[in-house]
């Protein structure tokens, strides 16, 4: 008697993810559309979290990173707008859904983590910076990598509340424009260094 195994289908679940978490947020730009149907979140998760691969929230893996919630992915690409000659860097949470989405829409990605990011382990002159996690500040590191008028579009964090943010360099002054509200996890190699305050 042979078993044969099915892998399960998540063709429903994909499709749910677009239908009630994408567009009912506003995020019904085709491309983005496009690449999220495309992409298969599944494959990006443990074993054991497969099954939840599509809910509205961030998935924890196993090497400590995580896979942020749909919506944070879907709004930072309609928000960044990825050109076929853009020069991309991924700061990668660690799942490697975000690289795979940006990937075939631009002319060079590359990736690098986000502690190498926030201390000047990389070098490079991207024209777009996504950063898949909140950060607390845009440290000196993160910002020479960013090409003269490039844009940045990352999850920011303040008191507390995460938002999508967008940022556009302008000699070597980048400041971050918060935009809307949403769960996004925390990348604590960001945190700005604790003071003292009397």
């Amino acid at each position: 008697m042979t078993l044969t195994t099915t892998r399960p289908d998540y063709t429903a679940a994909r499709k749910a993810m677009i239908d009630s978490q994408l567009r009912t947020s506003g995020v019904n730009d085709a491309f983005v559309i496009e690449r999220m149907s495309s992409v298969a979140r599944e494959d990006f998760v443990p074993e054991s979290a497969k099954a939840t691969a599509y809910m509205d929230r961030a998935i924890r893996l196993e090497d400590g990173g995580f896979l942020a919630a749909p919506l944070f992915h879907g709004a930072m690409l309609a928000e960044a707008r990825p050109k076929p000659d853009d020069r991309v860097l991924v700061v990668d949470a660690g799942s490697g859904y975000l690289p795979a989405l940006v990937e075939p829409l631009v002319d060079k990605l590359e990736t690098v983590a986000p502690d190498k990011a926030a201390n000047g382990g990389k070098r490079g002159d991207y024209t777009l910076v996504l950063v898949d996690g909140a950060i607390e500040h845009v440290p000196p590191q993160l910002a020479k990598l960013v090409a003269d008028d490039g844009r940045i579009v990352t999850g920011m964090v303040e008191r507390g509340v995460t938002r999508l943010a967008t940022g556009r360099k302008s000699g070597k002054a980048l400041a971050l424009l918060p935009l809307a509200e949403m769960g996004i996890p925390r990348l604590g190699a960001f945190d700005r260094p604790q003071s003292w305050s009397f």
